[in-house]
């Protein structure tokens, strides 16, 4: 219908009308979040300074990064430097206040190695500009479980921030104290569980019950991230779809009264 209308118009006409159906023509070559596809939502890494573009096996992998050698976005060697460098791979200290506890020092191993190798990330992804990455992730649900082991592990430790993920001094190239910050525990600079978890990182994660679709940072066996991702993956592509027809209707509502006025 709309190619014999163009045919019955003059230029500018169809010049008009071509504007008009450009966004629709657009939008149906997108699918899901960014243009991706449920699949490539699922088989995507954070595009970051040491992740594989896309996730695989790794074979072996180092101590707290093992759950992932299945199917993984870092490489092996990273992660055993990770756990024998302090610095490496960011420059960042966790000890900025003093050494911290071996307990509270392994779940933040797990979360790094969360960071670097999770193939679960997709869906939760955010474009930045940043010299270690191009992408980040924000509001991950994490297993109320985990948070309070990861809590419980570290409370008593000493910080001198309440959110990692911003403020800090690079003057020297390594993360120092924020000015005027004092070295407290991180009771003192989060409160609870839940604050620490969620600011701990700048909003990297969510705290949700553990009866609903949450990650872990620590598993063994299959990875029961694949079924909250995927869940999470085709809510988007749902949500985009009804967005997507939406649009499209309303285009087509506009180009129907333009035609009629042609008439």
């Amino acid at each position: 219908i709309v190619l014999e209308a163009l045919k019955a118009t003059d230029m500018r006409t169809a010049t008009i009308l071509c504007t008009l159906l450009l966004p629709w023509c657009i939008m149906g070559q997108q699918s899901a979040t960014d243009g991706k596809t449920v699949d490539q939502l699922l088989n995507s890494c954070l595009d970051g300074m040491h992740h594989k573009q896309v996730p695989g096996p790794e074979g072996s992998l180092y101590q707290q990064c093992t759950p992932w050698k299945d199917r993984a976005c870092c490489r092996g060697n990273v992660t055993e430097k990770m756990h024998q460098d302090q610095l490496f791979p960011y420059n960042f200290q966790w000890h900025h206040c003093g050494q911290m506890s071996t307990e509270c020092e392994r779940h933040f191993l797990q979360d790094l190695c969360f960071y670097e190798c999770s193939p679960n990330l997709g869906p939760w992804l955010v474009k930045v500009q940043m010299k270690i990455r191009n992408e980040r992730f924000v509001n991950v649900p994490l297993c109320a479980s985990d948070c309070n082991r990861w809590w419980q592990a570290c409370r008593l430790d000493m910080t001198c921030s309440g959110n990692w993920g911003k403020g800090w001094n690079w003057t020297s190239g390594v993360n120092e104290c924020p000015r005027g910050n004092q070295c407290k525990t991180f009771k003192e600079y989060f409160g609870d569980a839940i604050s620490f978890c969620e600011k701990i990182w700048d909003g990297s994660f969510t705290v949700v019950g553990d009866t609903e679709p949450c990650m872990t940072q620590w598993f063994d066996g299959l990875n029961p991230n694949n079924a909250v991702a995927r869940k999470r993956a085709q809510e988007i592509a749902q949500a985009n779809t009804s967005e997507m027809s939406a649009t499209v209707s309303y285009i087509l509502l506009g180009v129907g009264i333009f035609l009629a006025r042609l008439l």
